[in-house]
């Protein structure tokens, strides 16, 4: 089973559960931090648009639905500066916020040095980092990419995506917009490319039928002015016999008359 599709079996369980517990705030924070601590979750928007959760906004759990806005979008440097204000993290929760460090720093720069990610993710040295990544990343299916201790750096080739936040979505339709755009102009660029190589073709079959008439014609034309240089050699010399006769009886020894006595 690929990584899309667990994730979103896994949604949907959650979608569910928060939705058969209404409105009860406990129910519902003790359900975010379920979801925040499940090893194969790193999606959280559809959990947090649910309009029952929203409405802890409101309630003395609201720090769980900021926990999970967190979640959603932020990184363990965020849940630093804010730690004071959310619900203290589990082991599990902590793992997983590490996790979706890595990939905000994959999703903006496909080289990561390590210093840089040793200082996001608060990491000693370089082989707990390693381990790290490929442990608890590069297994989970999260990222892909080659750890280069030469270059002390991690270089991606694959990271899932992250949700998006509220403002980056009119960035992403203007982006999608641009690739469409950029993709229809291509495609008329093409289109006009096959026009033009279909018509050179039909020039070039045009030519080419236009010389194998002309070789045609040549051909014809010495075929027809050997015949009439053979037809007047046949007139100068009608009968290559009577030659031959001529010569014969002129080479024949003649006979002899004996006198008449």
């Amino acid at each position: 089973m690929d990584i899309e599709q667990k994730q979103s079996e896994i949604i949907d369980h959650f979608i569910k559960e928060a939705s058969s517990a209404s409105s009860n705030a406990s129910t519902l924070a003790s359900l975010i931090t379920e979801a925040t601590s499940h090893p194969s979750l790193f999606a959280f928007s559809e959990i947090l648009s649910l309009p029952n959760v929203l409405q802890l906004e409101a309630t003395e759990n609201s720090a769980y639905l900021d926990m999970l806005r967190l979640f959603a979008h932020g990184t363990w440097s965020d849940y630093k500066s804010n730690a004071s204000r959310l619900p203290q993290l589990v082991p599990d929760q902590i793992l997983k916020l590490k996790q979706l460090t890595v990939l905000t720093m994959a999703d903006t720069h496909k080289v990561l040095p390590y210093d840089q990610l040793m200082q996001e993710l608060d990491v000693s040295n370089v082989r707990e980092l390693e381990d790290f990544l490929i442990n608890e990343c590069m297994y989970a299916g999260i990222v892909r990419g080659k750890l280069d201790q030469l270059q002390r750096c991690f270089e991606v080739q694959f990271a899932a995506g992250r949700d998006l936040r509220p403002a980056q979505l009119g960035n992403m339709i203007h982006t999608l917009s641009n690739w469409l755009s950029t993709s229809e102009n291509l495609l008329v660029t093409i289109q006009e490319k096959i026009k033009w190589a279909d018509s050179m073709g039909e020039i070039d079959m045009k030519h080419r039928k236009d010389v194998e008439e002309k070789v045609e014609e040549v051909k014809k034309s010495l075929f027809k002015q050997a015949d009439i240089n053979f037809r007047g050699h046949e007139e100068i010399c009608p009968e290559s016999g009577g030659v031959m006769d001529y010569e014969e009886d002129r080479i024949r020894p003649k006979r002899r008359r004996h006198p008449i006595h």
